[in-house]
């Protein structure tokens, strides 16, 4: 069983096997369409396309009109009936990927523990290392049958709004912002109209996990990073710019043995859509 990362060598010995199930994950946060374009000109064997705004995703406004953040959770009974249409059962191993060192392909890791399905792995360093081993890609469209996989327990923590602004009178749990720094001191407007950090968070950007071809660090070296920001990762939140990001570091976490950090799902997105929630600009202090 594979619970965090796998590599493009195990994965290629198991390609074949029809209990494995593999999902591409390759999105543009600027251009929606153009993960399935990619998808489309070539991708691993038996993979099929998992696409981060209609399956990975929720309604961003609910029916009294509160807004959620860009990528709020879909309702847990719809990503199952994704999952199934994958053909995902209780027993299979799901490996997810991208192109851009899973940046996204983490958020699918995240929700299939949610819904309590442990055996699903990230591709370590995605398809550029599926491409740098010597394998190669198709453009033969899977078809993932019927699937029979139901919710189970959760495997992971997550907290609301309500519980993040709890937070700032108590300072029990460490904030963690998974974007850029210059989104973080809210010097983006491209991607955050409204820039800042929520008060009191850290910051430590997704791409700080890996290393310079792509691939995750080691687990002591991860470990060694984040003990120095989270004391205790089960008193922690992770966030980002709306609960995608934020997964690679719960991954990162995991793979470094630090289990029981949250996410804040509706993250820096949901946060600023409040005028009344205080925020900051600059560095975090």
């Amino acid at each position: 069983m594979y619970t965090t990362l796998i590599s493009a060598s195990d994965l290629a010995a198991h390609i074949d096997d029809q209990r494995w199930v593999i999902l591409d994950c390759r999105h543009d946060l600027m251009d929606t369409h153009a993960g399935k374009k990619a998808y489309d000109t070539g991708h691993l064997p038996r993979a099929q396309f998992a696409h981060l705004d209609s399956q990975l995703s929720g309604a961003k406004t609910s029916s009294n009109g509160a807004f959620h953040g860009r990528h709020p959770l879909p309702a847990k009974e719809d990503f199952i009936r994704a999952l199934r249409s994958w053909g995902i059962d209780h027993s299979t191993q799901v490996i997810a990927y991208d192109a851009h060192g899973g940046m996204f392909s983490a958020r699918l890791w995240w929700m299939l523990r949610w819904v309590g399905h442990r055996s699903v792995a990230v591709l370590d360093g995605g398809i550029p290392a599926w491409q740098a081993a010597g394998l190669s890609l198709t453009e033969k469209v899977a078809d993932g049958g019927r699937g029979n996989i139901s919710a189970s327990a959760s495997l992971v923590n997550q907290v609301s709004v309500g519980d993040v602004l709890a937070n700032l009178a108590t300072s029990a749990r460490t904030l963690v912002d998974a974007r850029a720094a210059d989104r973080f001191r809210g010097e983006n407007e491209t991607i955050d109209p409204i820039g800042g950090h929520i008060p009191g968070a850290k910051n430590r950007f997704f791409k700080d996990n890996l290393q310079p071809d792509g691939r995750f660090k080691s687990a002591e070296e991860l470990r060694a990073e984040w003990a120095a920001i989270v004391p205790d990762a089960a008193k922690s939140i992770m966030q980002c710019g709306s609960g995608v990001t934020a997964c690679h570091n719960l991954l990162a976490l995991e793979v470094a043995g630090l289990s029981g950090a949250a996410l804040y799902p509706g993250s820096w997105s949901e946060w600023c859509s409040e005028p009344a929630r205080p925020y900051v600009t600059g560095a975090e202090g």
